[in-house]
């Protein structure tokens, strides 16, 4: 195949969806790939280390849309992109459809082969391509909520480890999944007095048996969140229905019993968001102030950090775009079960139930697409 790296334009997205040692396997594997002139620049990555691995720079997405069979990106395409995507071409990437109907109907109407990251899953249920960016996403939480408690940022002015003499802050974390307990660990280590939720009791237990003293876990319902959201400091938003709209869980209502100055990060937002105030922000205007709380609510947070970012996507991302490049994607879907799922729209049908039901739209099985 011929495979297509491609710069990042959502605003101040960093990361690159390949490392050049990511493009070298992919090479050696037997592929062309085309790599976008500065796609790596922002992750620290040169075109003279894409060019040593042996890719070829080309200076044009147009270029690379019109070239490859397959195109590489890491957050989902944008309008200027549309009209580039060919029929029958692959776009893999992160897509999160079932909050953005405009990028569906796009992805319908040309007729490409929409396989998304997200929904890439393991027998087990887990998401391995949404894991290293989960991890970095809720470890960044706690930074970025600490950062947001102090007062030139808007915030009330508590330190989340206290200090001696002085209780510490208080983080809610809704959602025990791997953004909830990254950001939990964080929140855990600085000193703050965290509060873990979900509405798994097995992985309750699980949970309570491995985290530290200073996290207590909770079964979570709207009447627990409604009382803890009045003592937080720190509320993050880390609930996940896979490739599906998330569910509101704080409401406008609670938001007025809480602290002002208190800092809601929610780590959902890609997929719609978890707290009814919330609406998308970006890395240069982070933050926005209801009812005298903050919200942070950054749809590309690991873009940040995106050295680290790049290097973790790739690893978790490599061996399944190989395998799509190698395979074709249909051979490489019915050899391997948990690239199957990553099938949200094909030659212009949904194959992904949770989009569908989003938008009210036919749903088509993907074993349908694939004979």
């Amino acid at each position: 195949m011929i495979v297509g790296i491609l710069k990042e334009i959502k605003t101040e997205e960093n990361r690159v969806c390949m490392t050049p040692a990511g493009a070298e396997v992919m090479i050696h594997n037997g592929h062309t790939v085309l790599v976008e002139k500065d796609a790596g620049a922002g992750s620290g990555f040169a075109d003279a280390a894409y060019a040593g691995a042996g890719a070829r720079i080309v200076d044009t997405p147009k270029e690379i849309f019109d070239a490859a069979d397959m195109v590489m990106h890491v957050k989902e395409p944008l309008p200027p992109e549309y009209d580039l995507i060919r029929e029958g071409q692959i776009v893999f990437t992160y897509l999160h459809l079932a909050a953005d109907e405009t990028q569906t109907r796009a992805l319908i109407k040309s007729r490409s082969v929409s396989i998304a990251y997200e929904t890439i899953q393991k027998a087990d249920g887990s998401l391995p391509l949404l894991t290293p960016m989960s991890e970095v996403a809720g470890r960044m939480a706690i930074q970025q909520g600490a950062k947001y408690l102090e007062m030139a940022q808007g915030g009330h002015g508590v330190l989340l480890g206290g200090v001696p003499g002085v209780d510490p802050g208080t983080v809610v974390v809704i959602g025990g999944g791997v953004v909830g307990v990254n950001a939990a660990k964080m929140a855990c280590g600085l000193g703050a007095k965290v509060y873990l939720l979900d509405m798994n009791l097995d992985r309750l237990r699980y949970l309570s048996d491995v985290m530290p003293a200073n996290c207590f876990t909770l079964m979570s319902s709207p009447a627990t969140i409604r009382k803890l959201v009045k003592e937080a400091d720190v509320v993050v938003g880390a609930v996940l229905i896979p490739g599906a709209k998330a569910p509101r869980l704080v409401t406008r209502d609670m938001l007025g019993t809480m602290k002002k100055g208190s800092v809601l990060v929610d780590v959902a937002i890609d997929q719609g968001g978890c707290f009814e105030t919330s609406r998308a922000t970006t890395h240069g205007s982070p933050t926005y102030v209801v009812d005298g709380v903050v919200h942070y609510c950054v749809a590309n947070m690991p873009g940040a950090v995106a050295k680290t970012s790049t290097l973790a996507l790739t690893n978790a991302t490599l061996p399944y775009a190989v395998e799509i490049a190698n395979k074709g994607w249909k051979r490489a879907m019915q050899e391997n079960a948990e690239i199957k799922p990553g099938a949200n729209v094909i030659d212009g049908k949904v194959t992904y139930r949770a989009v569908a039901e989003a938008f009210g739209m036919a749903y088509t099985p993907v074993e349908e697409m694939m004979s």
